[in-house]
């Protein structure tokens, strides 16, 4: 796959000796009540956030701060680190590390919105209406302080017991708020199984379990999806930067959505989009995943967009992010995602009425292939990871049992798929019936050296 571990000598020197090229212009905004809310462990905290009612109302709407590392102020342009993250273009992640973007020194120290330390931010300051609706948004530079570092578990725990943190008070009534919104305008969530491989008991080096989900999760989701959004916009209106796409869903996914529903007898809604129909499906249905499985053909074809002179002239449907129901940009994971740094630098020249810099201009042109070839390493790096793990757990199983939930059924196009809870695996199958059924499968094969691993339906 191309990955190098390391970083020259002189990459990780520059790394740890960043400064903040911008300081001199940047705002103090240490007085605001942030915090970052990421899953456990992690330490290269890109944003941290604040959710807070207009004057407590419940009518009144929200105002949104997200303070975003500045990577753009700690990397010098034309320098080796700069031109090593190019190269480079997003974290890549493996069961035991990851392979990072930038140096440690800079993605989980200098860099990262570490708790009770100040910081140089990219400050997003939205209000949103009631409905969910973007009223105005301002975007700068500001040093800002993390107050808490929470993650997912926590916030809902804190919410059951009442004391959630004052910075995300409002944030479980704004991610619901923008949710509804979202699928108004024909957003498309899917929740198909996370697979994520964790360390096991003595004897198995490593399992699969599902990924923990919480609304929190999706809650915090929103946040982000709405400063994407505001960036999207921000660029598409000034014909310059670097947006997130996803072509509209062909007619052929949706009418498949809509057999797959009728065959498995699941009413939908005369005038719900595809996106509002799949919101509706009950989470622990087995018939939920076998058609959030159909679902994911929706979102086929996603890409990025250089904006120019020529493409801001493409229809809006080839600029907006069909699964967000929008305009949209990467802009909020600059210390894991090369892409951000630029988009974010296009949205703080355009709010402050001036050119775009040369070194995020010039580099506009050929970030999208960087970052659709690193999207490629990570997905590969991924599912290679995941394959081995299955087939090294299930490798002295072969003929046992399982209870499963039929994901994909006999289609003529591809192989029948099944998705067993624990450990989770979601694997071809031999004579699997139709999608949405619980059956019992047997392990036909698990061969780490290839890896791969199969069954059959018994």
């Amino acid at each position: 796959m191309g990955i190098v571990n390391g970083f020259s000598a002189e990459v990780e020197r520059q790394a740890a000796s960043a400064v903040d090229r911008f300081a001199d212009a940047r705002i103090d905004r240490t007085d605001l009540e942030l915090v970052t809310i990421d899953p456990p462990g992690s330490k290269d905290l890109d944003q941290a956030v604040r959710v807070v009612r207009h004057d407590g109302s419940d009518d009144a709407g929200f105002l949104v701060h997200y303070a975003i590392a500045d990577v753009a102020a700690l990397v010098e342009p034309g320098s080796a680190l700069d031109l090593e993250s190019r190269r480079r273009g997003q974290t890549i992640y493996f069961p035991d590390g990851s392979v990072p973007l930038h140096p440690r020194a800079l993605s989980e120290g200098v860099g990262s919105l570490l708790p009770e330390q100040p910081r140089p931010a990219v400050l997003w300051t939205v209000d949103v209406a009631a409905d969910g609706e973007c009223r105005s948004v301002e975007v700068q530079r500001a040093t800002v302080t993390s107050r808490a570092r929470l993650d997912y578990a926590g916030v809902m725990a804190d919410l059951d017991a009442g004391r959630l943190h004052p910075a995300v008070a409002a944030l479980p009534d704004f991610g619901r708020t923008r949710l509804a919104w979202s699928l108004r305008r024909g957003s498309v969530q899917l929740d198909l199984p996370d697979q994520e491989i964790v360390p096991h008991e003595p004897g198995r080096a490593w399992t699969l379990r599902l990924a923990p989900r919480t609304p929190a999760d999706q809650w915090n989701a929103q946040v982000s999806l709405l400063i994407g959004m505001c960036a999207g916009r921000i660029q598409q209106q000034a014909g310059v930067g670097l947006l997130r796409t996803l072509p509209p869903a062909s007619d052929d996914a949706v009418a498949d959505l809509r057999r797959a529903a009728q065959h498995l007898q699941i009413p939908w809604t005369d005038g719900f989009s595809p996106g509002e129909f799949l919101a509706t499906l009950q989470p622990d249905a087995p018939t939920t995943l076998a058609l959030m499985s159909v679902g994911a053909r929706l979102m086929r074809g996603a890409g990025y967009l250089a904006l120019d002179a020529e493409s801001t002239r493409l229809p809006v449907e080839r600029l907006e992010h069909a699964g967000v129901g929008g305009l949209y940009a990467h802009v909020t994971a600059p210390l894991r995602r090369l892409g951000d740094r630029f988009a974010t630098e296009a949205c703080l020249a355009v709010t402050a009425g001036d050119a775009v810099p040369d070194w995020a201009l010039t580099a506009l042109p050929a970030l999208p292939k960087t970052m659709s070839g690193s999207d490629s390493v990570a997905a590969t790096a991924e599912r290679k990871s995941v394959d081995l793990t299955e087939s090294v757990v299930l490798s002295d199983q072969v003929g046992q049992r399982f209870d499963a939930v039929v994901m994909r059924g006999r289609d003529g196009k591809r192989a029948p798929e099944i998705f067993i809870e624990s450990p989770a695996i979601v694997a071809r199958c031999e004579n699997a019936p139709d999608a949405g059924t619980r059956c019992v499968v047997e392990v036909t094969a698990a061969d780490p050296s290839v890896p791969e691993v199969s069954f059959r339906a018994v």
